[in-house]
């Protein structure tokens, strides 16, 4: 009789599991096969045209695949485009010439005979330095409304800068020309630009970063590491040198006390939402994608996961939420681009760092099935909390209830050693929760917002008008600056 329970117990409890919505029932995940004997340690993902996508591997080879839309991923097929690049992290189509971002300079390649592979290589900037150090990176942007290239440089070694514009983001123009545009940087890990055209980049932890975050590069401004900032000296392109921030002290101070300094607009807490964030790519599918229009989606390295971020704008201040959106990639993400009918493209490599995934490289596709997940979409910041909507209809009587809310706050030591803990740990109580009728946002009251930190909001006790909870039931929202109305 016991075993007749247990077996009972056990089927009904995988009925349970099995009609528990996933990921994957909104978004699976479709590898694409690379060929025996390539080493695709994707680092760039392209659109071109006739269905057609291009990839680099960080090892410098560029393919372009046909098939890669296809029902079937089987079908896919490979072209060797070039060889001998220098590791290129940034890949963009414009005008028939495909540009990669190598280490040293911005190319432009052709195929000019129609053999599939480039016989022009042209070098449109190499205005940079380089000293040969495995960490001087530099992450290219795909071209932005002026034509230009946003090319982002890792410190020497992450942590110094032995060569010209090291942690700095300069712009290269469509005749070539180099412009210095922020200072400030650490190590990026991806460069993309919102749906408005203004561009931002991912900052991995360390010094002067005491987690990864994604930062607005506002043309100007210094992101935060002053290490780089000795190549004031080379241009006055951006005006004068910054103050250095104060070792030991908090963002939101150093923000106020230096003009220059653009804080964070997104801060991804460590370990929460993954350790190496990377490639940026901004959902402008309308709508073929899902319910997130025009939000940014986050290739994360070293969890093989891809993160969701909904920004805003307050007193001309980027800040917004982060969301876990989706995992089990197969390798750590690197390159995240959309394509033609909402597909979402993905790959990137283990490169000895190690990955969740596991896998040494792999390229993989994601898309929508056309079922809404039950998600928070959007979070708002107010006077005295937060308005959240909804993907979809809430429970009123859930949004009503108190109980389903929990908050947490904190910050970090902002500082020149490596990282930081988490510090200045807050526990606002949602004082008062407020539903629309129609249950698609709630707006919530705490008894304390305070500038400065992220505010983890957790929603256990939210459900669907279905009865579903939130696929995800957290956001973290960096508060930069407190709205007055």
């Amino acid at each position: 009789m016991k075993r007749s329970l247990l077996v009972l117990f056990t089927a009904l409890s995988g009925l349970a599991l099995a009609e528990y919505p996933k990921e994957t029932d909104y978004y699976p995940i479709t590898p694409l096969p690379v060929p025996d004997g390539v080493v695709l340690e994707v680092s760039g993902i392209e659109v071109l045209p006739d269905q057609k996508i291009a990839v680099a591997s960080r090892r410098g080879d560029i393919y372009t695949l046909t098939g890669a839309y296809d029902t079937d991923p089987g079908k896919v097929q490979y072209q060797l485009f070039a060889e001998g690049i220098h590791e290129s992290l940034g890949l963009s189509y414009k005008d028939g010439w495909l540009y990669a971002t190598q280490r040293p300079e911005v190319s432009r390649l052709r195929d000019t005979d129609g053999d599939g592979r480039a016989d022009v290589f042209e070098t449109l900037s190499d205005g940079w330095g380089i000293c040969g150090d495995y960490h001087e990176y530099a992450f290219g942007s795909r071209h932005d409304k002026d034509g230009n290239i946003w090319v982002v440089l890792c410190l020497t070694g992450s942590g110094g800068t032995r060569a010209d514009y090291r942690g700095w983001c300069v712009r290269v123009t469509p005749d070539g020309k180099v412009i210095p545009t922020t200072s400030g940087i650490r190590s990026p890990g991806g460069i993309g630009a919102n749906h408005l055209g203004d561009m931002f980049y991912c900052d991995n932890q360390g010094p002067w970063n005491g987690s990864s975050s994604l930062k607005h590069l506002k043309i100007g401004s210094f992101q935060g590491n002053p290490t780089g900032n000795v190549h004031y000296q080379l241009t006055d392109a951006i005006g004068p040198r910054p103050e250095d921030p104060k070792s030991g002290s908090r963002i939101v101070e150093e923000a106020e006390r230096i003009p220059e300094y653009v804080p964070p607009a997104c801060i991804l807490p460590h370990g929460s939402m993954g350790n190496s964030p990377a490639g940026i790519a901004c959902d402008q599918t309308d709508g073929k994608f899902g319910p997130f229009k025009k939000q940014l989606f986050i290739a994360e390295q070293t969890a093989s996961q891809v993160q969701r971020v909904s920004l805003e704008q307050v007193n001309g201040v980027y800040q917004g939420a982060c969301f876990p959106f989706l995992s089990g990639f197969k390798s750590g993400n690197v390159a995240i681009r959309f394509g033609e009918d909402g597909i979402l493209f993905n790959g990137g490599t283990s490169r000895g760092w190690g990955s969740r995934g596991g896998s040494n490289f792999a390229l993989e596709r994601v898309n929508w099935t056309g079922e809404v997940p039950f998600e928070m979409l959007h979070v708002s910041a107010k006077p005295d909390g937060f308005e959240i909507t909804f993907t979809q209809p809430a429970d009123v009587a859930t949004l009503k209830d108190l109980a389903s809310y929990n908050a947490k706050a904190y910050t970090y030591i902002y500082q020149s050693n490596y990282g930081s803990p988490v510090v200045d740990k807050l526990t606002p109580t949602v004082t008062k929760a407020t539903p629309n009728s129609d249950g698609l946002s709630v707006r919530i009251t705490l008894d304390q917002l305070t500038k400065g930190h992220v505010h983890e909001l957790l929603l256990p006790g939210v459900k669907s008008a279905k009865g579903f909870p939130l696929l995800h039931p957290v956001a973290y929202y960096t508060l930069n600056q407190i709205p007055s109305d």
